[in-house]
């Protein structure tokens, strides 16, 4: 399940590691869905697991393509 307040964490995060000049990635996994997705990755997130959100999806290929239009 998705949980709100993530998002600034992942935000903090980012920041942390960009001063700190790391190359290290974000990833989230759990709760990522299409309604969310664009939002994670504006608050800093690189990658996004986002297996529910596909194979619960009544159509696959469109739950593929609206999450791919996000980066």
């Amino acid at each position: 399940k998705f949980i709100p307040n993530s998002l600034d964490k992942i935000a903090r995060l980012k920041a942390m590691l960009a001063k700190a000049g790391s190359r290290a990635e974000i990833e989230v996994d759990g709760g990522v869905t299409v309604d969310n997705c664009k939002t994670l990755a504006e608050a800093g997130a690189d990658v996004l697991v986002a297996g529910s959100a596909v194979y619960k999806a009544q159509d696959i290929t469109e739950a593929i393509r609206k999450l791919h239009c996000v980066g």
